[in-house]
């Protein structure tokens, strides 16, 4: 498949996609721009067209997950339908989907140590799936005057650390603790919770 990516002259996204099958295998840090350019069907050398190294690489399969990542949060939310409570916890269960069915760029976007700042085009990417949840997190205080409003970028990020966190106690293969929720189920309760306590739904909600 990769090789067949670099005859048709896309060599560039056939090196991402190589490099996307290591990090599932082996983790962000666990393989080298060799074994990338071998497993592209090219030289090590090729890869410097494209890439100025292995941290440039794992940079693009991150800015690629990102924009992923947000136009199946975006999805998810759906303008706020039916409801902002109910786009909101969809919002959570996207992050849970994008982690289950795209490993390899959500260990680049979130493992890697790579920032999201590393280049332009990797920070807008990244800045498109945060303000999803932002927004989602704004809905649900329109009913609270807006000096008391807490600041949705802080609430939205306690819920994104959460959603990460079920994805890490569940994630490849582990058991989640022998805990026996699903993660959806302990995202949800645990998204309920936080919010009541902030008095974002009501208590009967």
């Amino acid at each position: 498949m990769s090789k067949r990516g670099y005859h048709h002259g896309n060599l560039r996204q056939a090196l991402v996609e190589a490099a996307l099958g290591l990090i599932e295998e082996k983790g962000p840090t666990g393989f080298t721009l060799s074994e990338a350019a071998k497993n592209a069907g090219v030289t090590p050398a090729a890869v410097y067209r494209h890439f100025e190294g292995r941290e440039d690489l794992i940079a693009e399969c991150a800015r690629q997950g990102h924009e992923i990542f947000a136009d199946l949060m975006a999805y998810a939310f759906d303008g706020g339908k039916p409801s902002a409570l109910a786009a909101f916890e969809a919002t959570g269960r996207a992050y849970l989907a994008f982690a289950r069915k795209h490993p390899g760029h959500y260990m680049a976007m979130f493992e890697s140590g790579t920032s999201a700042n590393a280049s332009p085009e990797l920070a807008a990417a990244a800045a498109k799936s945060r303000a999803v949840l932002e927004r989602a997190a704004e809905a649900l205080s329109q009913h609270i005057p807006e000096g008391k409003r807490p600041p949705p970028s802080m609430f939205s990020a306690h819920v994104w650390a959460m959603s990460h966190g079920v994805v890490e106690l569940f994630a490849r293969g582990r058991p989640g603790a022998n805990t026996p929720f699903s993660p959806e189920d302990l995202l949800e309760a645990g998204i309920g919770i936080y919010l009541r306590g902030l008095g974002l739904i009501r208590p009967d909600e």
